[in-house]
């Protein structure tokens, strides 16, 4: 009542618009002696009929109760909402009164593991996002709960195993219990490092009167800008290129050193070897080669009619076929013609 949220301590979970709220928490030393009003608004769906609760919560010391040894255990299968049911809270601390026989034992803090930086759950096999949940009691811790403390199991956490501990079984049957995660804290041997925070008046010190920047701003000079964003890298590419084409254009060997550096004989095998090519394709391109007998004409094979060339002078005729029928040829046979009235003629 009177802020605009709910104190920083207290936490509000609601999972649908119809399953129940819960409100839940821990109080610091700050908050002993003041209590704490909540304004609870709610509103029907159908009507929009509202109703107004006021919640009053009076924290009290818990120094005439003191509760030096405390534990705490990470619930793998519960949810916060689950765990704060006035029925399953009872049962996990019976089961830890059970293992730990102390005179007094009461729940002081219960955290979603979400709030611990644990990671929301995929929705499959009815997983839960875990919850941590802290005890305390008068008496020393048991035996039981010292298990976690030896090399062996330390050793098995660490290998991302299971640790062997004797009394799981007074829980497995309703509390999955993550026992690496356990922590166990003994306020008798520690030392109060409090420090009592002084807070100021929330006024921040006087800095004087501002100044803004003036209307006019100075001119600024941009040409050394320009000098190194594209003078100096023009230049530096200018001098690669002539460097580039120094290499490419001066330094070539060239056809006169490589005369030099080849052996005299060599060079006259290539010569001669140059001409008697020369002088084969010049007498190759004078001498008068007969047409191939494909390309002659030839007569019809019904008619005995002659029939043109197959093919232009320019036609290429390595692809044409040379058993063919010619004409004015020794040793020539003609093939037989069909006259009139049935006779045949050679």
């Amino acid at each position: 009542m009177g802020y605009p949220d709910r104190p920083g301590w207290l936490r509000y979970i609601q999972r649908t618009p119809y399953s129940d709220g819960v409100l839940y928490g821990s109080p610091t030393v700050e908050n002993v002696g003041k209590p704490t009003i909540i304004e609870i608004t709610a509103y029907n769906r159908r009507t929009f009929e509202t109703a107004r609760h006021n919640l009053i919560i009076n924290i009290m010391s818990a120094e005439d109760f003191p509760l030096p040894y405390q534990a705490e255990f990470f619930i793998r299968n519960m949810n916060v909402e689950e765990m704060l049911a006035s029925e399953v809270l009872g049962d996990f601390l019976g089961a830890v009164k059970n293992v730990w026989q102390p005179e007094r034992l009461n729940a002081i803090n219960i955290t979603s593991a979400l709030d611990r930086g644990g990671r929301v759950p995929l929705p499959i096999n009815d997983m839960k996002e875990g919850v941590y949940v802290m005890v305390g009691a008068d008496v020393p811790f048991s035996s039981c709960l010292r298990e976690v403390e030896n090399p062996q199991n330390q050793l098995r956490c660490s290998q991302e195993m299971e640790p062997v501990i004797t009394c799981d079984k007074k829980f497995r049957t309703q509390f999955h219990i993550d026992w690496c995660k356990i922590s166990l804290v003994d306020n008798t041997k520690q030392v109060s490092t409090f420090q009592e925070v002084i807070r100021g008046e929330g006024i921040l010190p006087d800095g004087g009167e501002y100044k803004p920047p003036s209307d006019t701003l100075k001119s600024r000079d941009y040409y050394s800008d320009f000098l190194i964003t594209l003078a100096v890298p023009s230049a530096i590419a200018l001098v690669l290129f002539l460097i580039l084409a120094y290499i490419m254009c001066c330094r070539r060997e060239g056809v006169e050193k490589r005369n030099m550096q080849t052996p005299d004989i060599q060079l006259v095998h290539h010569s001669a070897i140059q001409k008697s090519t020369k002088e084969l394709r010049d007498m190759s391109k004078n001498r008068e080669i007969a047409w191939p007998l494909s390309t002659l004409p030839v007569f019809h094979p019904v008619t005995g009619e002659i029939v043109p060339p197959l093919h232009t002078d320019s036609y290429d005729n390595t692809s044409m076929p040379l058993m063919q029928t010619q004409q004015n040829l020794p040793h020539q046979t003609q093939i037989p013609q069909q006259q009139s009235a049935g006779k045949w003629y050679s």
